[in-house]
């Protein structure tokens, strides 16, 4: 077998800058060990031999064959980890026998000779064609066939009896290498477009190769061969074989290596994105199935939910801005929670929180902390004026993330699939992610309230989600160490010693969209909704802001709560609360969208309906299962009874099942049967005809269900 030596002294050549030197003498000095050099001009150079062994300039040029690192062969390392066990076993045995031919033992040394070696056919030092001729008739093969394997043996171990693969430089291409090419061509001009077939895809290219190169010119490979080249395309080029969303997405991943940003402590960066669940939820204000958003806000370092807000429909930027205040002030945790659920007790220590009450109460939902920087997509209601102000004013840096390339918000993303693997498929009213995994009839099947599956999904993220140990959440020094969010929330606090915490209570008010409306003598008008309250400057001051408005004043109004706007004044900078003038008689928060749903409930039943009038009504039409009359009873007593009739699918896991506003909302349904009189007639299958015989008597279910 050739080494991988070589000879340095006298006579030895070099390459040294691109020219050839041979060594003319060698001298050890105080200094080290100097060479010198002579080239072909007869010119004399002196150099340290470390110099010339070691630097990128010089390169030596051996004088006998051996091992280089442009040679074709593979080493021997590749070379044997594609063998088989069978192949394996093979050249193993094979190597024994070569050894021995030239040794006399299979070992290949006399201290490990087994018994009756070296045997007489095989005596070491005789004569090397008896030993061949012996072999060959021992295992049935030619000399020839011995003799090359001894050549190759002695050349490259026992990697050159390994069996000779056919090596190309194309192994995924059986044709012409041009046929493949322009197919891929093809393929990725269906990018964009419906997902093709494979024979189309063939005929478009074998036209276009005849177009291209001319008749004949490229061979046209047959239908089942370029069936097989296109299935090894797919692996370049996915077309046919995944989703074509899945295939834009894997079309757009970029050309280079992937980067990221790299949080190193608490609230360095925040994820904000919005998902529509893939569960139906019930809408107390119209009595109609609705399909909820859920928008959250994800600390990227720990992975915690820092804030989140479930809302029919469509999402508007005054709830993307409450979930960004819930991560300056969360909100209380449920009585029932687990201790490890609740924070500050798992994490945060309780010397930085601002508010005091929640840290000697029953505790937080999410820990507090303030983001320096967004990573939001490009929706409008993250890059509208109110969000951007809001940041603006909080100091808080928006990095917008790149047109559609979900992977930038990859740990958000991964959130909303654990969400749904985890906790959604589990509940009564799931439809799946897309429309071929949906049931017959999912929305038959909803439950939940949606102020309620909001309170589910709160508690599943304390409870399972910020417990759990993630994959993702790793310490470079600590290899093999997962930790849940709420450890690596610790792991933070540690690492960096700090985390930003919010430092007045106040501003809360900022998070508010603001409204510019002029004082009259009856107080403050918006949305044809009258306010008043102590702080407000009399009638006819002059306003101190320059607005659109003439003489206007700025009102900081909550849409979820419009019993009450909210004004700062400017000379004692002190924050006013204005009450609505039919405020006390609702008794509970009212948002905008559910008083103009009211006020069309009213136009179209009075004829001269006012804001008292309307309310009234929809707040009777809310407290359907609290009703006066035998009728209302006893239909809430029904869509009670339907509801809790469903079972939870069964996951093999309890986790959504003894939730506790799972369990909460399932037993207040429980208790509407307890607790309601049943009427003499029988429940069943014929309760609509007992609905019918209460209609008679009350027109309630003349509109109670009807779509708006």
């Amino acid at each position: 077998m050739s080494g991988a030596r070589a000879r340095v002294g006298v006579g030895t050549r070099f390459r040294y800058d691109g020219e050839s030197v041979e060594v003319v003498e060698l001298a050890a000095t105080t200094a080290g060990n100097e060479v010198v050099l002579e080239d072909a001009h007869g010119r004399v150079l002196r150099l340290a031999l470390k110099e010339l062994l070691f630097s990128d300039r010089a390169e030596i040029i051996p004088e006998q064959a051996g091992p280089s690192p442009d040679e074709v062969e593979e080493i021997a390392s590749v070379v044997l980890d594609q063998l088989g066990e069978d192949e394996r076993h093979k050249v193993v045995e094979r190597a024994g026998h070569v050894r021995e031919v030239l040794t006399g033992y299979r070992s290949g040394h006399a201290e490990f000779a087994r018994t009756g070696e070296p045997r007489p056919q095989y005596p070491p030092g005789g004569p090397a064609e008896s030993k061949y001729a012996a072999k060959a008739e021992e295992l049935g093969v030619s000399v020839r066939t011995v003799k090359q394997w001894v050549a190759d043996f002695r050349q490259h171990g026992e990697a050159g009896l390994a069996p000779k693969r056919r090596r190309s430089g194309r192994p995924w291409l059986s044709g012409d290498e041009r046929w493949a090419e322009t197919a891929v061509e093809v393929m990725v001009e269906h990018t964009g477009q419906s997902k093709p077939s494979r024979t189309l895809v063939i005929e478009r290219t074998r036209a276009r190769v005849i177009a291209r190169f001319g008749p004949a010119v490229v061979p046209q490979p047959s239908r089942a061969t370029a069936f097989r080249i296109l299935a090894e395309l797919e692996g370049r080029h996915p077309l046919f074989r995944l989703s074509t969303k899945r295939n834009r997405d894997i079309a757009d991943r970029p050309e280079g290596p992937y980067g990221k940003l790299r949080p190193t402590r608490p609230g360095e960066y925040v994820l904000m994105d919005t998902t529509r669940l893939d569960v139906f939820a019930f809408d107390p204000l119209t009595l109609r199935w609705v399909q909820a958003e859920l928008t959250i806000a994800m600390d990227w370092y720990t992975r915690c939910i820092t804030g989140l807000r479930l809302t029919p429909v469509s999402t508007k930027a005054v709830d993307v801005s409450a979930v960004l205040y819930q991560c300056f002030r969360p909100r209380p945790a449920g009585w029932e929670w687990p201790r490890h659920a609740v924070w500050p007790e798992h994490g945060i220590p309780r010397t930085v929180l601002v508010d005091v009450e929640g840290a000697t109460g029953p505790g937080l939902a999410s820990p507090p902390l303030v983001p320096e920087t967004l990573v939001v997509d490009h929706g409008k209601v993250y890059v509208s004026g109110h969000l951007t102000s809001v940041c603006r004013r909080m100091a808080i840096s928006i990095q917008p993330a790149r047109l559609r390339t979900g992977r930038d918000k990859g740990p958000a993303e991964r959130y909303f699939r654990t969400l749904r693997e985890g906790l959604l498929e589990a509940l009564p009213g799931y439809k799946g992610p897309d429309i071929h995994c949906r049931g017959e009839h999912p929305e038959d099947e909803a439950f939940f309230f949606l102020d309620e599956l909001e309170s589910i999904i709160r508690e599943w993220t304390a409870v399972v989600y910020h417990c759990r140990p993630h994959t993702g959440l790793v310490d470079p020094g600590v290899p093999g160490l997962r930790m849940s969010p709420a450890q690596m929330f610790e792991h933070g606090m540690a690492r960096a010693g700090y985390i930003e915490a919010p430092r007045d209570r106040d501003l809360a008010f900022e998070f508010l969209p603001t409204k510019w409306r002029t004082i009259q003598h009856y107080g403050v008008e918006i949305g044809r909704r009258r306010y008043n309250g102590p702080g407000l400057p009399k009638p006819g001051i002059r306003s101190p802001y320059d607005s659109q408005v003439k003489n206007g004043w700025p009102f900081q109004v909550a849409p979820d709560d419009v019993t009450r706007i909210y004004f700062r004044d400017p000379g004692t900078r002190v924050w006013h609360t204005l009450t609505w003038e039919h405020a006390p008689s609702v008794h509970m928060p009212l948002s905008e969208d559910a008083l103009l749903f009211a006020r069309k409930l009213a136009a179209a039943k009075y004829r001269y309906p006012d804001d008292r009038l309307a309310v009234a009504d929809l707040l009777e039409r809310w407290n359907l299962g609290l009703g006066t009359t035998l009728a209302e009873r006893r239909m809430a007593l029904r869509v009670s009874r339907e509801q809790a009739a469903l079972d939870l699918p069964d996951t093999g896991t309890a986790t959504v099942a003894s939730l506790t506003s799972v369990r909460t909302a399932l037993g207040q349904a429980e208790a509407a049967k307890e607790d309601v009189p049943e009427p003499v007639a029988a429940v069943g299958d014929d309760d609509v005809a007992d609905l019918e015989c209460f209609a008679a008597e009350d027109d309630f279910y003349a509109d109670a269900l009807e779509d708006v």
